[in-house]
């Protein structure tokens, strides 16, 4: 079907996608399609509507058809774009990224009604651990003109993508970026600690949606045995390097806060509020902090 596309006009072309996708069940078959076209055809929504009725050209056919073939072999529309939007911020991703998900977004609304309480509101130093592609860190400076953050990763190529996010989004004279495991190469004290850590028991990453499961670093999903290694590890360094009054706060699976909530009271963490949760109603957030 290399040819598929080739004579149809940009309306039909997006019809006959739309219809494909359908067939294979996917559910955002209409606004994939109509975004992929757009792509392929270097299109934003709004043109792809005005030149409905103009051919596409054979090259336009063949981009097109292979960004159709790999989203219906499972490869998301976000990795398929090399973007997503995270917080209003368009993100580069990177196959060492996660791509970011609405629900982390109630990470950075926690963390900034918990700054409010914190000793330097307007001029917070962060760490965000396991940042990836930089969208926590990212979304956090957006708001806080005054904040300096830190992100950490494991993976230098996830922090090559976060720094040329940084870049592009005027934010690098504020964020630096480390590759160590979790916090193991950062001294002094921070305000703010933030993570979305891998927290996917190992025997359920085989049940994720291939969209995750084939195309996200397992490394960023894998939590072990009960999906609570990261946090095990994490919770404890992080209580150390938090100034008096500092905040943890770590992104959560469905049925993880109140086992987090006990790893941070174990490191000597203060829980103020209870987690908060995400759009569909899940716990998402869990924060503590040190007390003064």
């Amino acid at each position: 079907m290399t040819d598929s596309f080739t004579g149809q006009t940009v309306e039909s072309a997006r019809r006959t996608l739309t219809a494909r996708f359908r067939t294979s069940a996917i559910d955002t078959a209409e606004l994939d399609a109509r975004i992929l076209v757009g792509a392929a055809l270097g299109l934003d929504l709004t043109g792809v509507i005005t030149a409905a009725t103009r051919p596409v050209t054979a090259a336009e056919a063949a981009r097109l058809e292979n960004l159709a073939c790999r989203r219906l072999k499972g490869e998301p529309v976000a990795r398929l774009l090399g973007l997503k939007e995270f917080w209003g911020l368009p993100l580069q991703l990177s196959a060492a990224t996660l791509v970011p998900r609405p629900d982390t977004e109630t990470v950075v609304e926690l963390a900034l009604e918990m700054l409010r309480g914190g000793p330097d509101p307007d001029r917070p130093r962060i760490v965000d651990v396991g940042a990836g592609s930089g969208a926590i860190l990212l979304a956090l400076l957006s708001e806080l003109p005054g904040a300096y953050g830190i992100g950490t990763d494991i993976s230098a190529t996830a922090l090559r993508t976060a720094a040329a996010n940084a870049r592009h989004l005027g934010l690098a004279r504020r964020a630096a970026f480390v590759a160590c495991d979790y916090v193991a190469a950062l001294s002094g004290v921070f305000d703010l600690i933030v993570s979305n850590p891998p927290y996917i028991r190992s025997a359920e990453i085989i049940d994720l949606a291939t969209e995750v499961r084939d195309h996200d670093p397992l490394s960023a999903l894998d939590g072990g045995s009960d999906g609570l290694d990261a946090y095990r590890a994490l919770v404890p360094q992080a209580a150390r390097l938090l100034a008096p009054g500092g905040v943890l706060v770590v992104e959560v699976g469905h049925d993880q806060s109140a086992d987090v909530e006990r790893l941070m009271t174990a490191a000597g963490l203060t829980l103020e509020r209870p987690p908060k949760a995400d759009l569909a109603g899940t716990a998402r957030a869990v924060a503590g902090r040190k007390l003064p």
